[in-house]
């Protein structure tokens, strides 16, 4: 499997801690942020990790690809000219991602848990359809971008910062798609569609 990490962002709310190195490789519990993640993932069987990359890219580079021959994976690095939200980055690494019919997940580099990677694939894999978003219970929905879903789980919409209740579930920044989910991107326009959502507690 694949997975490509969004490790492009300038990390303003970590400042100044990232105004010498992006905020993936802040460190957290002894080792760059993003590494937890990345060791997770080849937990759970991913053996190419694509990073879209912008703000200092050139640390990135540096660091991660002395982890590549240590965890005995590939590691590809997609360079963003500017910020293209989350589509974007998937659209500039459409040809690696699509080289093959496996699904591949899709990361937010800031998020730090108990990754449920082999959860996500089982459940992705049951469903059947064309992607997976992971949610999370918040206590405080208006802060955030609320994900609300049928009793199927099927995404009917994304309610940014809502001021009346709408759900309390926010997107997790952690998804799985399949290579289809690529035609769908076009300039500016981005679909979510035929998504189902894991609920993470």
């Amino acid at each position: 499997m694949k997975a490509l990490i969004l490790v492009g962002g300038y990390g303003t709310r970590l400042r100044p801690l990232t105004l010498s190195r992006p905020k993936p490789l802040v460190e957290f519990c002894n080792k760059p942020m993003m590494m937890h993640q990345v060791e997770a993932l080849v937990k759970a069987g991913v053996t190419h990790v694509i990073l879209a990359v912008s703000y200092r890219a050139e640390l990135l580079e540096k660091e991660i690809k002395a982890e590549e021959v240590q965890l005995g994976i590939k590691i590809t690095l997609s360079h963003e000219d500017e910020p293209l939200g989350t589509a974007g980055p998937l659209a500039l690494a459409k040809d690696i991602l699509s080289s093959d019919q496996e699904p591949f997940f899709v990361l937010n580099s800031d998020v730090i848990c108990d990754f449920p990677f082999k959860e996500m694939v089982e459940f992705h894999q049951n469903h059947g359809k064309e992607g997976t978003i992971v949610v999370t219970r918040v206590e405080e929905p208006s802060k955030y971008g609320v994900v609300v879903y049928d009793e199927r789980g099927r995404i009917e919409k994304f309610v940014e910062k809502p001021q009346e209740f709408v759900s309390n579930k926010i997107n997790a920044g952690m998804y799985i798609f399949n290579p289809s989910v690529l035609s769908r991107i076009q300039v500016k326009i981005y679909t979510w569609v035929n998504c189902h959502c894991l609920i993470e507690h």
